[in-house]
């Protein structure tokens, strides 16, 4: 028995013949998984379909979630005529006839649900030209996109649109997913062939939250299984072997181009500043298995030993630069060891963000005063007019001084600023101690005090 009523409320084209991810697409809003909190009952998403009023949205979220199969159950679960395009072929002339046939299907009474994928692709003449017929209430606008709308969708229409964030998908909901297709003789997985439960547990585990990927590879696996129970004359069986030999060639989620890049980039990094080596080369491994450059991994390291471990360890900086410096000079894939071991160090190096800071606040003075002048006693006098007009008066060399100068470096409307607050982790408490040894030597130069007359 299917677990799906037979209606033809599915996909156009999801024949026999087309892959398991689309034969299994949900049919209406309530077979789909996983996505319960923004499109359960009592969502307002789930209102919006019950009134048959859908508002424009934007669905933003990973691959494999579900965004289309979203838009296309919105549109026939409210009586909207639905209309699909890519952002990556279509145009401003393809936003016109969509445009003149949405007003020819409002003149027979009808609305119509425009569905643009990869909505982020759209330049601003492209998503200017929507905007007004969004805006008329003629277009019930549906976009997806993996990228984060607040930056890739022009402003003045994502004003006039909800965010709907879709998330990646929990084990029980591709476990529900999986099991739907192997019950399902109809739509689902041949009936000749057997899928064990290891089978759905390794390819939950390849899947990584993606439903698309899921079915995909459970197909591939199917197919894998049959074939070569008829060479051996054994019956097809999907088992957790067929499905790491399969998930082997199939390549890592990622996109150097798209959030997933800056995603992993940024777990990466504050898993180094947690002190956390295991996450940290995890999440290198992740990058770099996935076609990562390893010279932007090698960056990242880099900035890392000077903004977040800095003179807490001098050292660090060095190793960061020798990692990058072995890695290209070897190569890939040896060159994933130096860019680990610079990891491991960063990772379990002590802490300071005193190169961030001091810069931040001797920046922030820069802007609030602007120009000041230059003191005179720091400036050259290479010339005779300028030693006559006081260039380099005054000045004190420190070496004459023990190498410790009192003298202030700073404009006059700074002196006495300090910008350096030492954190005291690993050796900037050697430096904090040196700092306060050197006041303590400036202190003792200073003249005492003279006593007033009137004192006893």
């Amino acid at each position: 028995m299917s677990l799906f009523p037979e209606e033809p409320r599915g996909p156009p084209g999801a024949g026999a013949d087309a892959p398991l991810a689309d034969r299994m697409r949900p049919r209406r809003l309530d077979e789909v998984v996983g996505q319960e909190e923004v499109l359960g009952e009592g969502s307002s998403i789930r209102l919006a379909v019950e009134e048959k009023r859908i508002p424009s949205i934007i669905l933003w979220g990973p691959p494999g979630v579900g965004k289309t199969t979203v838009a296309r159950l919105l549109a026939a679960d409210s009586g909207y005529r639905f209309a699909a395009y890519s952002a990556v072929t279509s145009g401003v002339k393809e936003i016109r006839e969509c445009v003149d046939e949405a007003r020819a299907a409002r003149a027979r009474g009808q609305r119509t649900l425009v569905f643009f994928d990869e909505i982020h692709r759209f330049n601003k003449s492209q998503q200017d030209a929507l905007l007004p017929h969004v805006e008329e209430g003629l277009l019930t606008l549906v976009g997806a996109t993996t990228e984060n709308p607040s930056f890739e969708v022009n402003a003045a229409l994502l004003s006039r649109c909800r965010v709907v964030a879709l998330t990646l998908l929990g084990e029980e909901a591709l476990r529900t997913i999986l099991t739907r297709a192997v019950g399902d003789r109809v739509r689902g997985v041949p009936a000749d062939v057997e899928v064990l439960p290891e089978g759905i547990d390794a390819v939950i585990r390849v899947a990584a939250g993606d439903a698309r990927r899921a079915l995909n590879l459970l197909d591939l696996a199917a197919t894998t299984a049959r074939a070569a129970a008829k060479k051996s004359k054994t019956p097809a069986k999907v088992d957790a072997a067929v499905v790491q030999k399969i998930a082997k060639s199939s390549p890592l989620l990622y996109d150097k181009a798209g959030e997933e890049h800056f995603n992993l980039a940024s777990a990466l990094i504050k898993s180094l500043r947690g002190s956390d080596p295991d996450a940290a080369v995890y999440w290198m491994a992740r990058m770099l298995e996935s076609g990562e450059d390893p010279l932007f991994v090698a960056r990242r390291l880099v900035i890392f030993a000077a903004e977040d471990v800095g003179n807490a360890d001098p050292r660090a900086l060095q190793v960061a630069i020798a990692a990058k410096d072995a890695a290209h000079f070897v190569g890939m894939p040896e060159g994933k060891l130096p860019l680990t071991q610079a990891a491991l160090y960063l990772a379990t190096a002590p802490k300071s963000n005193t190169a961030l800071t001091t810069y931040a606040a001797a920046a922030e003075d820069v802007q609030r005063f602007g120009s000041l002048p230059t003191p005179l006693h720091l400036r050259n006098a290479p010339t005779k007019l300028m030693k006559d007009v006081g260039y380099g008066k005054g000045y004190r060399y420190p070496h004459d001084e023990g190498g410790i100068s009192d003298q202030s470096h700073l404009p006059e409307a700074l002196v006495g600023k300090r910008y350096f607050v030492s954190t005291g982790n690993g050796y900037e408490k050697t430096i904090s101690e040196r700092l306060a040894a050197w006041d303590a030597e400036i202190a003792k130069r200073k003249p005492a005090p003279e006593k007033s007359e009137d004192a006893s």
